[in-house]
């Protein structure tokens, strides 16, 4: 995983809101600095022939330099004020898609022209739905090339980290499991309007084409893996009672006494196998 911690906190600054209200409730926090918005389109790297979809633009800060240069964008956003501005600004580009609805609740097969298309993902997410977001997208990792994100920073450290941090968990499994995740570099709260109490960081989410471990259930390892991260700090033994015992963690070359955050991916794939085999005799 790459990892640029460089904090980016100065730049030219582009010009105020012009006087949207910005709502709590879809967490808006939108990019005002030219350099981080350079840096991030740098990151994404559009190319021509890209479709690509945007998930919240706000006011339209990686839209614009997007939406030139891709065949084909389409935008999510759900508050209603923000529809209008959009369309006037694009409607007349011929790349320019507009769905406006719940980016939660929006199938994006349906956005795709043909079975085996690729599709391209960014956005600037509302903390407060990142992670249900991320695992909704990941119903659709197999016509997905990368996702490209701002998060909370925490929840980026959690995606990206590695068995025996205190960061690595639950998150840190399920999104490794489905992609290759990089973290490429911190954006300071002063970069928004309105600036948020948090830092963020910005994030790329590559699907495996071809997994590295494959689940025989991919549902019932989701379940599994949030029981083994039940008790925070306890073992394995403690936190799968009545999933499996001492005697078959341990065929699984596992020690019943570790605990769940110093797990490779592929342990937990195996003892969540082990257990769908056996539950199933």
């Amino acid at each position: 995983m790459a990892k640029d911690m460089r904090n980016t906190r100065s730049g030219k600054r582009r010009p105020q809101s012009s006087g949207h209200q910005h709502k709590k409730q879809f967490g808006q926090n939108f990019l005002n600095n030219n350099q981080i918005i350079d840096r991030i389109v740098a990151s994404i790297r559009p190319q021509a022939d890209d479709h690509m979809i945007e998930i919240g633009p706000g006011e339209a800060a990686l839209t614009d330099p997007i939406i030139r240069v891709v065949k084909h964008l389409d935008i999510i956003e759900i508050d209603n004020d923000l529809i209008a501005p959009l369309k006037i600004k694009f409607a007349t580009l011929p790349a320019f898609h507009l769905h406006h609805t719940d980016a939660l609740k929006f199938d994006y097969a349906q956005l795709l022209q043909a079975e085996d298309e690729q599709l391209r993902v960014v956005g600037n997410l509302p903390y407060n739905i990142s992670s249900p977001l991320m695992f909704h997208l990941l119903k659709f990792a197999a016509n997905i090339t990368d996702m490209h994100f701002m998060l909370q920073k925490e929840v980026v450290e959690r995606i990206c980290a590695q068995p025996g941090g205190k960061q690595f968990g639950r998150l840190s499994v399920m999104m490794q499991y489905y992609c290759k995740t990089e973290y490429l570099f911190d954006v300071g709260p002063e970069n928004f309007t309105p600036p948020p109490k948090v830092d963020s960081a910005i994030v790329r989410l590559l699907p495996y084409k071809q997994k590295p471990v494959i689940a025989d259930d991919e549902a019932l390892f989701e379940k599994f893996v949030k029981q083994c991260f039940t008790l925070k700090r306890k073992t394995l033994r403690n936190n799968l009672k009545g999933w499996l015992d001492s005697e078959q963690i341990e065929a699984c070359g596992i020690s019943p006494s570790a605990r769940s955050e110093t797990l490779q991916v592929a342990d937990f794939v195996k003892l969540c196998n082990f257990y769908q085999q056996h539950s199933e005799a």
